[in-house]
Parts: C-alpha cells; sequence; structure tokens
C-alpha cells in the first residue's frame, strides 16, 4: 500500500468508523446512483492521485475524469462523476472532497503565483510548512499549480537556518561542517537576515543563499553581488501576490512560499447525486 492509500484508509477509517447508519438504513445493498463533482467557484483542479486511490477502496464504483489536473474550471464545472452503489457514493463522498477541495486549493492558490511571474524565469517553491502526513500530496499539489518543490524534509537537502548558525557558532563553522560531512552532490544553501550575514555566507563558498524578509532595497544589492560571486538567490518570507510585483524584475532564482501550503485554504466543490 503506497502513501495515497495510507492516507486515504485512515481517512476513511476515521469518517466511516463501523458504517454509515444514516445510509445503510434507507438504501438496500444493490441501490445505485450517479453523483457528480461540481465547482463552486473558478479554481485550478488538483486530485487524480487521490481518485485512483479511492479506486482501489471501492472497486465497483467507477469515476470518471472531466477535468484533468493543472486545468481552470470556471464556477458550475463538472470535474468528476461517480457511479455505483448508493450507499458506497455517500460513505466516500466527504472524505473524497475533503481531498480534493484541499489539493485544489492548494494548486489554486500557487497558480496564481505562477501567473504573477510569467516570463521572469523565477521558479515559485512550497516549503515544509504543510499538513502532517499530507507532505507528499501538498507538494504534489504545488507541482499541479505550476509550481515546484523545495526540500522533501530534512534529509534530502541542506539549508543551514538562524538555529543551526547559532548553534554552530557562525555561519562559516556551519558551512565548512557540511562541507566537511555531505557529499559533493549537496548544494550548501543558507538563511540570511541581513547582508552582513549574506557577505559571510558568500565569503564561506556557500551555493546559495535565503533572503529572509528582506527588504526589496536588500534584495537588489544581494543581486549586485552575482557579479562577483557564483551563487543562487531564494527569497522568503510573508511572500504574497502583490509583494510579488515588486520582485519579479530581479536576478532572483526562487520565491519560495508558505502561504500556498499553510494558508491556500480550500476550494467550494460540492458532490451531487444526479
Amino acid at each position: 500500500m503506497d502513501f495515497v492509500e495510507e492516507i486515504i484508509k485512515f481517512a476513511l477509517k476515521e469518517d466511516i468508523g463501523h458504517g454509515d447508519i444514516t445510509s445503510e438504513s434507507i438504501f438496500p445493498e444493490n441501490h445505485k446512483s450517479t453523483a457528480v463533482v461540481k465547482a463552486k467557484q473558478d479554481l485550478t483542479v488538483c486530485g487524480e492521485r487521490v481518485v485512483e486511490g479511492f479506486k482501489k477502496f471501492f472497486p465497483e464504483t467507477e469515476f470518471v475524469i472531466f477535468k484533468k489536473d493543472g486545468e481552470e474550471v470556471k464556477n458550475g464545472d463538472i470535474i468528476y462523476s461517480l457511479s455505483g452503489k448508493t450507499v458506497d457514493l455517500l460513505k466516500l463522498e466527504r472524505s473524497f472532497l475533503n481531498f480534493i477541495q484541499r489539493l485544489s486549493g492548494i494548486a489554486t492558490a500557487t497558480k496564481k503565483f505562477v501567473k504573477e511571474l510569467k516570463g521572469s524565469g523565477i521558479k515559485v517553491l512550497d516549503t515544509r510548512k504543510t499538513t502532517p502526513g499530507m507532505r507528499s500530496l501538498e507538494k504534489y499539489a504545488v507541482k499541479t499549480g505550476g509550481g515546484f518543490n523545495h526540500r522533501f524534509g530534512l534529509y534530502d537537502g541542506v539549508l543551514i537556518k538562524e538555529n543551526h548558525i547559532k548553534a554552530a557558532g557562525s555561519i562559516k563553522k556551519a558551512v565548512d561542517l557540511c562541507r566537511k560531512n555531505v557529499h559533493h552532490l549537496i548544494k550548501i544553501e543558507v538563511e540570511v537576515e541581513n547582508l552582513k550575514q549574506l557577505e559571510e555566507a558568500l565569503k564561506a563558498e556557500a551555493d546559495g543563499v535565503l533572503l529572509d524578509n528582506m527588504s526589496v532595497g536588500e534584495i537588489e544589492k544581494a543581486c549586485e553581488l552575482k557579479k562577483e560571486y557564483n551563487f543562487f538567490i531564494e527569497v522568503s518570507g510573508g511572500i504574497t501576490v502583490e509583494k510579488l510585483k515588486n520582485l519579479k524584475n530581479l536576478d532572483i532564482d526562487y520565491i519560495s512560499s508558505g502561504a500556498i501550503t499553510h494558508s491556500a485554504g480550500i476550494v467550494d466543490l460540492t458532490m451531487l447525486i444526479t
């Protein structure tokens, strides 16, 4: 069982428990229906991996995809149809919608960032600020919205942050220790909060820097240093679509945002038996 199926299994157990006492009291086992999932707002769809997962738990239910992942749909559009036992449709309804609404919310939020940066060459990245247990799906939703994934966890990328620096004693010490202990294919990125820290990171030969909550003026000065040093620039900290207007013309490589996952919210969908 892969991670998506494990998450779905837990969600169904949480919602259904030992059975749907309402639906099972009304409908006989052989009663069948068709339902449609419709958008109640404009959105970017994300959910095909969830559809595939639900098929494993409801093999007698037919799922038809009308709108593929990444498609922008309008209020009123049909996204999926489901046909099968009425009791099964009612059992899966809430959990299925919860997943699709959440992932489509992230894809929709990400798409807004991507559109604002169109033509700039800057990539939109997610962060580790995700719902516990949902990181793989939420990062999948970011990619569906046109964004890119930052490191998945603590194990697949070096990012030296404020507490690493304080505990190590300096940026240089932290960079030197990482350089010594990780293999040569891993890049070393340092989070900096001001131009003095940036200079220290560059002198320590960091591969890149994350400019955290720095002003546009400071970011411009950091970009100027690319003429002297070979490094990449990631910008983060309170990033909104509105703030992108002041950043998209700068020599930035990446902009990362926790908001596209932790504050994306859900989109409005409904599932109706027809």
